[in-house]
């Protein structure tokens, strides 16, 4: 599957498999995840904000797999703890899933995750300075 057919199943998907390593054990770890497209990212949205031991894992761990109706993605996740932008990410899992769901299965909005679907464009820049890897 292209990245566009990728990102057409996204487009009509109400959830996505998220793999990640386990900070301790090393090992991967997969489970469902309820996600929202933005253009060319994917967010996410811990459960149990902080406390959730997945997004603790992304933080420990970065890279994370994607995978929808049999293809997968590989990227590097950004943890997100910004008031601002984590009301941004709420506010379009509200708009996607409604608000009664949302309150109902998520119980802390102190986190996300935002992950990248493509290759960053050519010489873009981590904060770190150096070459951003997907």
């Amino acid at each position: 599957m292209s990245r566009k057919g990728f990102e057409q199943a996204l487009d009509e998907a109400e959830e996505i498999e998220l793999t990640v390593t386990g900070r301790v054990s090393g090992k991967p770890s997969t489970r469902p995840v309820w996600f929202v497209r933005d253009r060319d990212r994917v967010y996410l949205l811990p459960v149990q904000g902080t406390d959730t031991e997945w997004f603790k894992n992304v933080r420990a761990n970065p890279t994370v797999r994607l995978r929808i109706d049999g293809e997968e993605i590989t990227a590097r996740a950004k943890p997100i703890t910004d008031r601002e932008k984590v009301a941004e990410v709420v506010e379009k899992f509200r708009d996607k899933y409604g608000a009664r769901d949302v309150r109902r299965y998520y119980s802390k909005f102190d986190a996300a995750v935002e992950v990248p679907l493509g290759p960053p464009a050519p010489g873009a820049r981590s904060a770190r300075g150096s070459v951003r890897e997907v």
